[in-house]
Parts: structure tokens; C-alpha cells; sequence
């Protein structure tokens, strides 16, 4: 699997990209923090995006859950049924993926779609 990128880019400029991206004949698919509680890696509004290849631009958790989020993003570039994600400390998928930083993240992931 391909290490996300962590670059500090503004969410324009990654929703440019992912546009740039489409328009090169990729799927892209768009993941954003919509909700946390507790301590949480990245804030609300915080988004990565993910094209058919793996590449990744940006950051929903600081890499804890950014494999699952990835693999979902895959799933739904393919069916494009948006899902939104939950990982906790009390969720077991959450140890699984590593999330043990003691807070819950929701993520939203949905497939962009060329207008």
C-alpha cells in the first residue's frame, strides 16, 4: 500500500488536484473528518483525497485509520455509495486499525464524480 502524503495543502488546492486528477480519466475518491469527540488526530473539515492508483493527497487521522479510510475510498470509487465511517476506542475495528488515541472519528467517503 502507498504511504499517504502528508502535505499542510489547503482544501482547495487538494480539491484541485483531485479535479486535475479526473480530468486525466481517474477515479477519485474524496474522505472528510465530519465529526470527532475526544482526542482526535485531525480536526472536523479535514479531508484526503484518494485516486484509483492509491495516491493519496492530505489527512483524516494522522495515518491511525488512514488504511481503512483507503480501502473504503477504493470500494466506492467502484459503486459510488457514499459511506460514512466510524472508528472509537470502544470499536474494535478501532484497535485493529490502530486508533487507540482515546477519542472517535467520523469520516465521510464519498466517490467525486465529473461534472
Amino acid at each position: 500500500m502507498t504511504t499517504p502524503i502528508h502535505q499542510e495543502l489547503s482544501a482547495s488546492d487538494l480539491l484541485i488536484t483531485a479535479a486535475r486528477w479526473q480530468d486525466s480519466g481517474k477515479k477519485v475518491a474524496l474522505a472528510t473528518v465530519i465529526q470527532t469527540w475526544g482526542s482526535s488526530p485531525r480536526q472536523a473539515g479535514s479531508i484526503m483525497i484518494i485516486d484509483e492508483d492509491m495516491t493519496m493527497l492530505g489527512s483524516v487521522s494522522g495515518g491511525c485509520i488512514e488504511g481503512a479510510v483507503i480501502q473504503e475510498a477504493l470500494e466506492i470509487m467502484d459503486h459510488g455509495e457514499a459511506k460514512t465511517l466510524e472508528f472509537g476506542v470502544g470499536d474494535e475495528q478501532a484497535w485493529d486499525v490502530g486508533l487507540a488515541c482515546g477519542g472517535t472519528i467520523q469520516v465521510y467517503v464519498e466517490r467525486l464524480e465529473v461534472s
